[in-house]
């Protein structure tokens, strides 16, 4: 799984172990998981997803690659980026065997498109063309407790004027 240390790989990886399921997680910095319940129960791998020799231990053996990463950074070039640990996954994951790969989108609808939805959608399309059967979940905002886009609003609450 990749994006276990976000608001929906942190919710998704209990869950699958909850069902009996083995679970290994890719994250740059171990630590990260220190406080997480779960941390114990999972295998971890750590390193980069543009890194191919980190990405080809986290998918070896692996059934189902979980694919929840995307750049919420708006300098750089991170749709470069976003492409190439995309494709990376993708060869890794056909490489080692996996058998699925679900991944978690955004919303695109027809005509122009955000450079972050733009991205979201490419990388949808280098997954679902990967030869391994593939998932693309396109959802709009998640927003719950602890999630990015629910503490934005809360704190708006607590410092607009009413």
């Amino acid at each position: 799984m990749t994006g276990a240390t976000g608001y929906v790989g942190g919710r998704l990886v209990p869950k699958l172990l909850e069902r009996g399921h083995s679970v290994r997680v890719i994250v740059r910095d171990h630590h990260r998981l220190d406080d997480v319940p779960w941390r114990d129960a999972v295998d971890i791998v750590e390193g980069d997803l543009v890194d191919q020799s980190a990405v080809a231990r986290a998918v070896e053996g692996r059934d189902v690659v979980y694919y929840l990463v995307h750049s919420m950074s708006s300098s750089g070039d991170f749709e470069k980026i976003e492409r190439q640990v995309a494709t990376t996954m993708a060869r890794e994951a056909r490489t080692a065997g996996v058998k699925r790969i679900v991944y978690l989108g955004g919303l695109h609808p027809e005509g122009p498109l955000s450079r972050h939805l733009g991205s979201r959608k490419e990388v949808g399309d280098i997954l679902l063309s990967s030869g391994v059967p593939t998932i693309a979940l396109q959802a709009g905002v998640v927003i719950g407790s602890g999630s990015a886009s629910f503490e934005m609003i809360r704190h708006l609450t607590e410092v607009l004027p009413y």
